[in-house]
């Protein structure tokens, strides 16, 4: 091992680009830093301009109060800035970046020049690497020009990816912040080609031009305060989610963040209607006193600390849980017609309607030799958003007609969230029913199935099971939660044995509740082929209006969907 170096101070070009190390990570980095500073000076539009991908060339331009003639020479100086002037400033910052401090670090690998104007100044001033000032023309604003990107640090520019892949970073890192400040138009070219054009719009609006077409036909509003804590923002259905988490925005003050506390309470929220392995689709903003968050936890700041973080959860959580706990009904599950579509629009989520289709086009065919009373028009009212029954298909579906026309239940689904949320509401009132078996169901079990019957013998009894040691190897069931009555009681018994070996401990009804019940609710659920009369059937329908969540089923599926009469006139080629 060879003796240590001796200890000495680094030169400011070095510092710089250390710093600049913390700060860029690719062109996008840029883009970001540049932004923020724009929107800091009051920019009300912004123009981007790219090549090669951002690592050519990268010029931003506002509209902005601009930097004055005895400022520009600092905005390229480490350490200056116009931000903040103190401690109390650094804990409460309000803005979105440091002028100065970004800055700094870009020039320190790559060539930057600035041109501003004010608005009480007769013309704008220029400054580039060299530090010397020069007139120029222009309007009030600033524009800033950052060209050759890593030149001066060769080794980083060996990490950049393609010019297609940066330019995407580019392109994301613009919608990001164009999605906080919908009041400020924001445009992007890249070569000369126009990319992206954002006019200054409401904030709905600029939120649902840039989510996926799938969040435009199923989102929620959220609104809710407590305690100096705003959260407001829209979220997708659980039926409209993607397989990436890239249709996620999460604003704190207008800054875009990825904190796992404000992410855990999104997944929470949407635990037991969200499809395995989705992703939901949101776009928050929440509004608090600066001096409640601290940004500075990290140097892009798009990490942050919240001073009482217990409070943040608790909001972020119940907000969305409300949200998603109204059903869209009717209304948000009839798709959007457009003028003689190839095929009829489906609702967001849908894997495919072609089986569907063929499967309505069969039953209509079925039922066409039926007296015309069979299919006479129910008197439907938008008392009952679902409709009435009209018959049962493939012993799956139930099939009723509404104001709209023909919705399409599955009843198993259906039956299987209207089933878990009463089994939610019981718990939590800690008074599940039960229901005595005539004769106790005994049943052979492995060794762990009876030592944990043993060990949660609270548990069960907590969730309205009466299960307990016949033998050895043998357990006896005698009584169940009365909303299970019909189930197989060994099979139900087996899995929720199983469910709580894997989930374990005395925390098992807090942290895992919601997957407890799920297994209750599946085994509770009425089955696939079971005939059900037309009252069974409109009583189902009746129970999934009135409950919470009834458009999804425990696992994220939809429950039911809508053919609107004009899906139906051109699923037959009527009219043409």
């Amino acid at each position: 091992m060879s003796a240590s170096a001796p200890i000495r101070l680094l030169d400011d070009t070095l510092i710089s680009q250390i710093a600049a190390g913390e700060v860029v990570e690719r062109p996008a980095s840029v883009v970001k830093e540049l932004l923020e500073n724009s929107l800091d000076a009051g920019a009300r539009g912004i123009e981007v301009r790219l090549d090669g991908g951002g690592i050519r060339r990268i010029v931003v331009s506002d509209d902005g109060a601009g930097i004055a003639r005895a400022d520009l020479a600092l905005a390229l100086t480490r350490h200056a800035t116009s931000k903040i002037a103190s401690l109390e400033d650094l804990e409460a910052v309000a803005s979105l970046g440091f002028r100065g401090e970004a800055l700094a670090s870009i020039a320190a690998i790559a060539d930057v020049a600035i041109t501003s104007r004010t608005r009480d100044a007769e013309h704008g001033w220029s400054i580039d690497g060299s530090g010397e000032l020069q007139p120029a023309a222009g309007a009030t604003g600033t524009r800033v020009e950052v060209a050759d990107l890593f030149h001066k640090t060769p080794a980083r520019r060996k990490f950049m990816r393609s010019e297609a892949t940066e330019l995407a970073h580019c392109i994301t890192q613009v919608e990001r912040i164009a999605a906080s400040r919908p009041g400020v138009g924001f445009t992007v070219f890249h070569q000369g080609r126009t990319l992206l054009a954002l006019p200054a719009e409401a904030a709905r609006e600029r939120a649902l031009r840039l989510m996926p077409e799938e969040f435009r036909t199923a989102y929620r509003d959220v609104e809710a305060d407590a305690a100096g804590l705003r959260l407001h923002g829209w979220i997708a259905a659980p039926t409209a989610t993607r397989a990436r988490a890239d249709a996620q925005y999460f604003f704190v003050n207008g800054r875009f963040v990825r904190d796992r506390m404000l992410a855990h309470a999104v997944r929470a929220a949407y635990a037991d209607v969200l499809h395995a392995g989705s992703q939901p689709m949101y776009c928050l903003h929440l509004d608090l006193d600066p001096r409640r968050v601290d940004v500075n936890v990290h140097p892009t700041k798009i990490e942050v600390r919240f001073r009482d973080s217990s409070a943040v959860h608790q909001l972020v959580l119940h907000a969305l849980q409300r949200a998603l706990a109204v059903s869209t009904r009717v209304t948000a599950a009839v798709p959007a017609v457009e003028a003689e579509p190839e095929r009829p629009s489906w609702p967001a989520g849908e894997q495919t309607r072609l089986g569907v289709e063929q499967s309505v086009a069969s039953y209509l065919a079925v039922i066409a030799t039926r007296s015309p009373s069979t299919l006479a028009p129910a008197p439907v009212t938008g008392e009952m958003p679902l409709g009435l029954a009209i018959a049962q298909l493939a012993g799956i579906y139930v099939l009723a007609q509404n104001e709209h026309g023909l919705v399409i239940v599955d009843m198993h689904a259906a039956h299987e969230r209207i089933v878990y949320e009463k089994l939610k509401e019981q718990l939590d009132a800690r008074a599940i029913p039960q229901q005595r078996l005539l004769i106790p169901q005994v049943f052979n079990v492995a060794p762990l199935d009876m030592a944990t019957a043993v060990d949660e013998a609270e548990v069960l009894t907590d969730l309205g099971m009466d299960l307990s040691p016949a033998s050895p190897s043998q357990l006896a069931l005698r009584a169940v939660p009365a909303l299970l009555a019909q189930a197989d009681g060994a099979a139900l018994a087996r899995d929720l044995l199983r469910d709580l070996r894997e989930f374990g401990g005395s925390r098992v009804l807090t942290e895992h509740r919601n997957e407890l019940l799920a297994t209750l609710a599946c085994h509770g659920a009425v089955r696939a082929n079971r005939k059900l009369t037309l009252d069974e059937m409109n009583a189902l329908l009746r129970e999934m209006e009135a409950t919470e969540r009834a458009d999804q089923c425990n696992h994220g599926r939809p429950t039911w969907v809508q053919l609107s009469v004009a899906d139906l006139d051109r699923l037959f080629l009527r009219g043409r």
